[in-house]
């Protein structure tokens, strides 16, 4: 048998891991149909089919699950390999991705403590919603939320990141005042969701459920993405959004956002920092690695 292309083998991979071809081409940067081009031409170079189609479902067979821990393992000695060629130009360098909004309200603002400490690290920012590959987009550390289950990658948890409305103080006057959880039928709600968004992310519906609210429509109103400017649409009177304390901390401080309701809503979502695991000594990843978990230790303690 000629060689399989690499490129086919990892949109596999990226499928079977999501079981999902919307997905893997969302963290491949290709279209769901690339996606299934790929695996249809797998499938006829193998012989064999690697995925059972049901109902909205995939499935991978007994042949997929047979050759995946192989190659996930052929990938992660790929990255290995690579980052070893390019360590010695790259110790200095460090790359860092970060969704945009936590990079704009949290981690940019706080940067220049971490060039004071180590002025020879040229850091550089990724700002990015989609899922990197380290292996192959030269990518050294990141900060992602979620459940913390990222196969292939070392991972430390940062800061909780349970959800609550926030709004300007205006909507607290006003002839429809935000008093109770009831009173958002009068308000827009703001939403920061990309569409297609896992069902398990922290939604208008789920908190509204976790405050008893069954006649607010919790799919209507203005939807903005990256989340940083659905905030400012906030700070701005437009409606409600949903956020974090990690994100609009400095507004509440001031006064520019209030919180009108104590209802939270607390998932086992947090923040936390992945890297590469054959990559866990390198010098500018442990000291991004240890300056980070100094600045976040205040949020875990509380």
């Amino acid at each position: 048998m000629q060689p399989l292309p690499l490129n086919a083998l990892r949109v596999f991979e990226a499928a079977a891991r999501h079981l999902s071809f919307a997905k893997a081409a969302a963290e491949l940067n290709v279209t769901p149909a690339a996606v299934s081009h790929q695996i249809k031409g797998l499938e006829e170079r193998l012989g064999v089919p690697l995925f059972r189609r049901m109902n909205r479902r995939l499935l991978l067979t007994d042949a997929a699950q047979l050759c995946l821990p192989g190659l996930r393992d052929g990938f992660e000695r790929i990255g290995q390999a690579m980052a070893k060629v390019s360590s010695a130009e790259r110790s200095n360098l460090l790359r860092v991705t970060s969704a945009p909004t936590f990079a704009a309200r949290w981690l940019v603002p706080r940067l220049e403590g971490f060039r004071a400490r180590y002025p020879e690290i040229e850091i550089r920012i990724d700002a990015t919603e989609r899922t990197v590959d380290f292996a192959t987009e030269g990518i050294d550390i990141g900060i992602r939320y979620g459940n913390g289950n990222y196969p292939g990658l070392a991972s430390l948890r940062l800061m909780d990141a349970d959800e609550f409305p926030v709004c300007s103080p205006r909507l607290l006057k006003g002839s429809h005042p935000l008093r109770r959880p009831e009173d958002l039928r009068f308000q827009t709600l703001i939403h920061s969701e990309s569409p297609g968004e896992s069902n398990v992310l922290p939604n208008w519906r789920m908190w509204l459920l976790a405050a008893g609210v069954r006649d607010v429509d919790p799919t209507r109103g203005l939807h903005l993405q990256p989340e940083t400017i659905a905030i400012e649409a906030a700070i701005n009177g437009q409606g409600v959004v949903l956020s974090a304390q990690v994100l609009v901390a400095e507004e509440l401080r001031t006064g520019r956002l209030v919180k009108p309701f104590e209802v939270e809503l607390e998932l086992d979502f947090a923040y936390y920092l992945v890297w590469p695991k054959a990559r866990d000594a390198h010098p500018a990843i442990a000291a991004f690695r240890g300056w980070i978990m100094d600045e976040t230790a205040p949020n875990r303690a509380a």
